[in-house]
């Protein structure tokens, strides 16, 4: 009988899914609670004290649950806004159930109550994994949402094995974590849910489920035409189309259903995210949203985890991060979040990461982030700190901190200022994870290190190319004919292009063409095809420099590596030593730029900077971060700068909160360029430029 329902259960799922798949939805807007506009975000976290959780993932103190019941008391709350922080991140749902996890929702409502109290924000989590031994019990018929084993192993959280992934686009799931929300943003008045686990809950193990199998084939018959679909896959009926193998590590994805897939993955997590966001909205349009799919570091996350950020993001106000590094190696090689925080600008977010062990993750985040300091603590109690001493700021977070309160007016309304766009396509990086990563990636490492302002852009940003002076094509293989067209009427309009490689030597479902799509910009002849196993090899030419309308073109034949990425691996660690040809592309950069960049700052290449404007305000800002600030400080940078156009300097600025220093450094102003020296760089300089 049980069986049975089941079988019902699941049939029922797959009808609502087709419909909801099938039927157009209407657009989700995205939108920002007013809250969030210019929140500066000073963040503790607590969200993994869950005695639920804790007693079944083991490794724990034996004062666990002293940690817990301290964390809802007002002495703690009223310590966190001593602390000075904004917002607290609280344990709220971690997927155990909402019967399983009661008293801890109860108390995650007093938690929030007194934070509120105090005038901190409250962001609560949900988890999206399914502890099945408690969860089962509470709602039999979820078994019907759980993945089934995936080459003979159950699909989990890692090696957190009760934590069993589900189907996240299961009409059953979603209506019980719109029953989670409701709680969240009804009766504890949350300002800001924070989604978990957002980069392993759509691993592609996840789409073996029965019903994203039906989904799939509704989307490729949606997607294209009889036709269509049999010049794309050599048939026309999808009926019998299974998902195609996954293997976690690829080179070049040529197999178009595997292709396909990939775009039917990633569109259905970004719809998932969509479709929680509007339900959020519509119960109380100032909550924010956030998730968490960490950021550009160097893996293909829309091949592994259906991750195709503009598409996620799209309806994001936040997201987390915990990937990538932030550090000078030994070796000299300089690691960053920059790409990702540069991302969340493009992309309209801001970033929530750990910078409560680093120094230099706060000067990092004050430079590239806008409004925030990250989370400065409270995690690590659980975590491995001193359980049985009071969470405590060292020296450098109680500066820090102190700074961008006395500052916040500078971290908010920013606009970032950059005279370089490097382009992401998604069907080049979705479907090739060797070169175009490598040299897009090394490319980004020698504009971070030059010290030339540049944006990350993806495929929509292509429509608005104006505000830019250079695009940088690094091996960006897939280009459509209308991709191409934009990029020829920004060179005939006077802008510049840099492209590498194989750039638009391939369509966008990665088919080779017979030269480059944009051979009349480029003015070379692509290399000879040899078969689809074989690489791409690079063209034996020198760098090509041409004018062409009004604008500049150089095609270079390659991206060189210091440290050759091997095929497959993710691009990462010691592969960001700087290019083996690093001063070409710089010197391609200001000659496609006709020698009008925006800056010059004369500094080690250890130290980066990010160029931001406050036009309401009539300030630029500049900020200087020195990755080696271990080992030296930088004296006597230089400074040159554009003046904005029709405007006149009055005053710079310099301010630290290494030694909690101020310095009004003399400066001139000629031919609308403004010229000055920072005395002295030890980590983090923030200098202020006011004009009138």
């Amino acid at each position: 009988m049980k069986q049975r329902l089941r079988l019902v259960c699941t049939a029922v799922g797959i009808l609502l899914s087709f419909k909801a798949l099938t039927q157009s939805s209407p657009p989700v807007q995205k939108a920002e609670p007013k809250w969030a506009d210019d929140f500066p975000v000073i963040m503790i976290g607590n969200w993994d004290v869950k005695p639920t959780f804790r007693r079944r993932v083991g490794a724990n103190p034996v004062w666990m649950d002293s940690v817990y019941q301290k964390a809802s008391t007002e002495v703690q709350v009223k310590k966190y806004k001593e602390m000075g922080a904004t917002m607290v991140m609280a344990f709220f749902y971690k997927g155990f159930g909402l019967d399983a996890e009661k008293e801890e929702i109860d108390a995650s409502r007093k938690l929030a109550a007194l934070c509120k109290k105090y005038g901190l924000k409250v962001g609560v989590y949900v988890g999206a994994t399914m502890p099945y031994e408690t969860f089962l019990p509470e709602v039999p018929e979820a078994a019907n949402w759980i993945v089934p084993p995936y080459m003979g192993q159950a699909v989990t959280y890692g090696s957190q094995t009760f934590r069993k992934l589900v189907y996240f686009q299961h009409e059953g799931y979603k209506a019980y974590i719109k029953r989670v929300l409701k709680i969240a943003i009804e009766d504890l008045k949350a300002d800001l849910i924070h989604f978990d686990n957002s980069s392993i809950q759509a691993i592609a193990p996840v789409f073996y489920h029965p019903l994203a199998v039906e989904q799939f084939r509704e989307f490729l018959r949606k997607k294209y035409t009889p036709e269509q679909r049999k010049q794309r896959l050599g048939f026309s009926n999808v009926d019998y189309v299974e998902p195609p193998a996954y293997s976690k590590n690829i080179s070049i994805l040529h197999d178009p259903l595997a292709q396909e897939w990939t775009d039917f993955r990633c569109q259905r997590l970004a719809d998932y995210y969509g479709e929680m966001a509007q339900y959020i909205r519509s119960l109380n349009p100032e909550v924010a949203v956030e998730c968490n799919p960490h950021g550009l570091d160097g893996r293909n996350a829309m091949w592994n985890e259906s991750v195709d950020f503009p598409r996620i993001l799209a309806h994001t106000n936040y997201f987390w991060t915990e990937g990538e590094h932030t550090e000078l190696t030994a070796d000299g090689t300089l690691l960053s979040k920059i790409r990702t925080f540069k991302m969340a600008r493009t992309l309209d977010n801001r970033v929530f990461t750990n910078t409560s062990d680093s120094k230099l993750k706060m000067a990092e985040i004050l430079a590239y982030n806008r409004d925030g300091i990250g989370l400065i603590g409270g995690q690590e109690e659980m975590e491995g700190g001193n359980h049985r001493l009071p969470l405590e700021l060292s020296a450098d977070q109680k500066d820090y901190i102190q700074f961008f309160r006395e500052h916040v007016g500078y971290y908010s309304h920013t606009k970032n200022i950059a005279d370089v766009a490097v382009l992401h396509t998604f069907h080049t990086m979705a479907f090739n994870n060797d070169r175009p990563y490598q040299s897009t990636f090394l490319f980004e490492q020698s504009l971070i290190q030059g010290r030339i302002p540049f944006d990350i852009i993806f495929d929509e940003q292509l429509k608005n190319l104006e505000r830019y002076k250079v695009l940088v094509l690094a091996d960006q293989e897939c280009l459509t004919d209308e991709q191409q067209e934009r990029i020829r009427d920004f060179v005939r309009k006077g802008g510049g292009l840099i492209a590498t490689e194989h750039t638009s030597l391939y369509t966008s479902w990665h088919q080779r063409k017979d030269n480059f799509g944009l051979y009349d910009l480029f003015g070379v002849q692509a290399p000879e095809w040899h078969n689809r196993s074989t690489p791409e090899t690079v063209l034996a030419v020198k760098e090509q420099r041409r004018a062409v309308g009004k604008g500049r073109v150089c095609y270079l034949p390659e991206v060189i590596p210091s440290q050759p990425k091997p095929a497959m691996a993710a691009m990462s660690g010691k592969l960001f030593r700087l290019a083996k040809n690093h001063q070409q592309l710089i010197a391609a950069v200001q000659w496609a730029s006709g020698d009008d960049l925006s800056l010059q700052v004369e500094a080690p290449e250890t130290v980066t900077m990010e160029l931001v404007k406050q036009e309401q305000q009539n300030r630029l800002l500049l900020h200087l971060v020195n990755f080696n600030y271990k080992n030296t400080g930088v004296e006597n940078i230089k400074v040159i700068l554009k003046i904005p156009i029709g405007k006149k300097i009055q005053q710079v600025t310099v301010l630290s909160p290494d030694g909690k220093t101020t310095n009004t450094p003399a400066f001139r102003q000629e031919k609308g360029m403004l010229y000055f020296t920072v005395p002295r760089l030890a980590l983090y300089d923030l200098v202020v430029m006011r004009f009138k």
